[in-house]
């Protein structure tokens, strides 16, 4: 995920870069309304972080003008003021979300995730890697069309495999987005949920997609390489 922080207080923005980093997340910084304005509009970003009391331009200008502009990514307004009026006028301005300093970093985590879903959501309903495929509307899983029964934790353990196919998930990031907050990623009840999830999507196949990236956590991938690195 990309994210751009448009904030012009240091220490919010270092706290923003060094806790999204270790979510395994880039963020790029802007620490006025204009830089934050044209690098919003060259570069993709999954969400933006806006405050609202900016140099050069203030952040609800900046928030219309994307708008305007045809940008439609998510915007999270991260400003000092938490009047309801503020709220509302931010809301207005076109931004998604709002939350008032200081904040749980927790939350801000929680709230991003939950505007690229809604992002994500009206954009893709249908998924697929190789001949596995599924609905994210019905929860319907197919393999070379043969249907699979889930249950609810191993449709989202396999949901997150496949928006992030090709690339290495380890535990942490695993826990953080398919369990709660405070699970313990050092258990073993992910790997065990991981083994259900292969033996109904991998079983009975040649071509295994699940592997392991031992040490380091797994990976959904549409071919099998064989390496002293892995173990499928």
């Amino acid at each position: 995920m990309r994210i751009l922080a448009i904030e012009d207080e240091e220490k919010i923005t270092s706290l923003i870069q060094r806790g999204l980093k270790q979510h395994k997340w880039v963020v790029d910084v802007a620490k006025d309304g204009e830089e934050g304005l044209f690098m919003a509009e060259v570069n993709p970003y999954d969400a933006i972080i806006l405050d609202i009391m900016l140099p050069k331009k203030d952040g609800m200008s900046l928030c219309q003008e994307l708008r305007k502009s045809g940008v439609n990514t998510p915007i999270l307004m991260l400003t000092a003021k938490g009047a309801l009026k503020d709220r509302i006028q931010g809301l207005d301005a076109g931004a998604d979300d709002y939350l008032s300093k200081p904040f749980a970093f927790s939350e801000l985590v929680a709230r991003l995730r939950a505007l690229m879903r809604r992002q994500r959501d009206k954009k893709i309903d249908h998924l697929k890697v190789d001949n596995l495929e599924i609905n994210l509307l019905t929860h319907q899983v197919k393999r070379a069309d043969r249907e699979i029964s889930m249950t609810t934790k191993e449709f989202m353990l396999l949901e997150y495999f496949m928006l992030n196919a090709g690339q290495v998930l380890t535990r942490t990031m695993i826990s953080e987005h398919v369990w709660h907050e405070n699970f313990n990623s050092l258990t073993n009840v992910i790997d065990v949920h991981i083994k259900f999830l292969r033996d109904k999507i991998d079983k009975g196949h040649r071509k295994k997609l699940i592997h392991t990236i031992r040490g380091t956590g797994y990976i959904l991938k549409n071919e099998h390489t064989k390496s002293s690195k892995k173990n499928s």
